[in-house]
């Protein structure tokens, strides 16, 4: 098991009442959680400063490694929901902390058999306001559709109703081609698809070498993430989309 740093692009489109889409380069962090709790070193800063890391408290509840970190987090949120069989490797994928700061609008974990097939994704969502909601997908399939029910406030311009249709995919390294990962997100309502977006990204063996690369093409990463939002749902704005008040955040912190 060894960290990755993907490099891809986010997109996202709006359908109604107006379309407004944007494509823009990202990178990523693809990480085995056991083993980095494990302690072994996987190309990323763990737990420390550094120019570009990856810290638990970033995570979950924000507990630090002296309680387990972010992994005692996602297996807590697994068992308490029923699934126990999610005993092989957890992958990770999320932004990283880039020059101190993070912001990560959305992770997914990935929780695997021992066979190593899918079993589950917890889907990690943050918004500009500070709260955090998970929806679990159980007996998840890679290549096919998972649903849930939206519940959890987004943005000021989308209401809090609907349902989310996920896919995964990832591709293991052959001789031929790298690794390769594909997410899809999109937002259905009554009226039928109102929000395209997907992230995906090639996933190279993560090291100092390609760190320092990620650093110096994309320095304001996380920055650029709420800088972006913001300029977006000003757009938004002045194409006279109506705005939302944030509602009640939902009673239940896991959406099944």
């Amino acid at each position: 098991m060894r960290a990755y740093l993907g490099w891809g692009e986010v997109r996202h489109t709006r359908l109604r009442p107006v379309r407004h889409g944007f494509v823009y380069p990202t990178w990523f962090l693809m990480l085995p959680m056991r083993e980095l709790t494990a302690g072994q070193d996987m190309g990323v800063a763990v737990n420390r400063s550094a120019w570009v890391s990856f810290r638990d408290s970033d995570h979950g509840d924000g507990r630090g490694p002296e309680r387990g970190g972010a992994l005692s987090w996602a297996l807590e949120i697994l068992s308490e929901q029923g699934i126990d069989d999610a005993e092989g490797p957890i992958w990770l994928h999320c932004y990283p902390r880039v020059l101190g700061y993070a912001f990560k609008p959305v992770s997914f974990w990935y929780a695997h058999r021992r066979d190593g097939s899918l079993r589950a994704v917890l889907v990690e969502v943050n918004n500009t306001f500070g709260e955090r909601h998970c929806y679990l997908l159980d007996q998840a399939k890679e290549g096919h559709e998972s649903s849930a029910r939206k519940v959890f406030h987004v943005s000021p311009f989308c209401e809090v109703h609907g349902e989310y249709k996920f896919r995964f995919l990832r591709t293991w390294e052959t001789p031929e081609q790298p690794s390769r990962t594909v997410v899809r997100v999109d937002l259905h309502d009554e009226q039928g698809p109102l929000l395209q977006t997907s992230i995906s990204g090639r996933l190279n063996p993560a090291n100092p070498k390609e760190v320092r690369r990620a650093l110096w093409r994309h320095p304001w990463l996380t920055l650029g993430v709420v800088i972006r939002i913001h300029w977006h749902a000003l757009q938004l704005w002045r194409k006279r989309v109506r705005f939302i008040h944030k509602p009640t955040p939902p009673a239940d912190f896991v959406t099944r």
